[in-house]
């Protein structure tokens, strides 16, 4: 029965949806679109134009609006918000206080809990999961088993990918690459066209800018800077106030730290140690 109810935006004709079992559930506007096989929990909101459809369910608090779409076996729970033109799909769960807004998509087998925000046009998709306060916008991509966590920052055209993490304050942006099973942790950025790849970790208050590349096992830490066309692979580390960069190349177990510099065409491998204001 068509009644009215206040969505947070003055008064507009709405109904309380039907489930399938019998229950009664949430409130649904006029203008929007829940389709009958749809669960909607009691204390669940569907507003605007928003389109809830397959065997999707919003639960708990959860509110759809705007033009949002929520499909397939998708699940919005908690207190969790779905707004503007985003989708959820697939089997994805949006829960917790998450907010998915924008033109963001959250698909597959993704989970997107806690405090996270994914907006802009960016994508959550695999069986990848944001939590924690960590956010993902712009163009960014998440995909694979992913994980993005605490305060961390995914955006412009960046992709985190396979089982790589980014957590703490890290930040991930412009078209940079964090794949396999890296680490990005601490406060360190990974910015430019910089790739972050096999079991390499950079944290601290690192940066890994430019087309470098950090591959292997290789750690990059403190407030170390590796930039350019740079590469630093295999067990090698970068540490301290150092920095890496033109087509420098440090691997092996080298280790390079303190203020030293290594520029041009170095190469630093083996067991070297390069510290203190040594340069290269």
């Amino acid at each position: 029965m068509t009644t009215m109810h206040d969505f947070g935006m003055g008064m507009v004709p709405a109904h309380q949806h039907t489930n399938l079992d019998g229950s009664v559930g949430g409130w649904v506007a006029e203008t929007a679109t829940v389709a009958p096989t749809v669960y909607v929990s009691g204390s669940a909101q569907v507003s605007d134009y928003a389109q809830v459809g397959g065997d999707a369910q919003v639960s708990g608090f959860a509110r759809v609006s705007g033009y949002a779409q929520v499909s397939d076996n998708a699940q919005v729970g908690g207190d969790a918000q779905v707004s503007e033109t985003a989708r959820v799909s697939g089997d994805a769960r949006v829960g917790g206080y998450a907010q998915v807004s924008d033109n963001a998509q959250v698909s597959d087998n993704a989970r997107v809990s806690s405090y996270a925000r994914v907006n802009g046009n960016a994508q959550v998709g695999g069986s990848a999961q944001v939590g924690g306060d960590a956010r993902v916008g712009g163009t960014a991509q998440v995909s694979g088993f992913a994980q993005v966590s605490g305060f961390a920052q995914v955006s412009g055209d960046a992709r985190v990918s396979g089982f790589a993490q980014v957590s703490d304050n890290a930040r991930v942006n412009s078209y940079a690459r964090v794949s396999g099973d890296a680490r990005v942790s601490g406060s360190a950025q990974v910015g430019g066209y910089a790739r972050v790849s096999d079991n390499a970790q950079v944290g601290g208050y690192a940066r890994v800018s430019g087309s470098a590349q950090v591959s292997g096992s290789a750690r990059v830490s403190g407030f170390a800077q590796v930039g350019g066309y740079a590469r630093v692979s295999g067990f090698a580390q970068v540490g301290g106030y150092a920095r890496v960069s033109g087509f420098a190349r440090v691997g092996g177990s080298a280790q390079v730290g303190g203020d030293a510099r290594v520029g041009g065409y170095a190469r630093v491998n083996g067991d070297a140690r390069v510290g203190g204001d040594e340069k290269s």
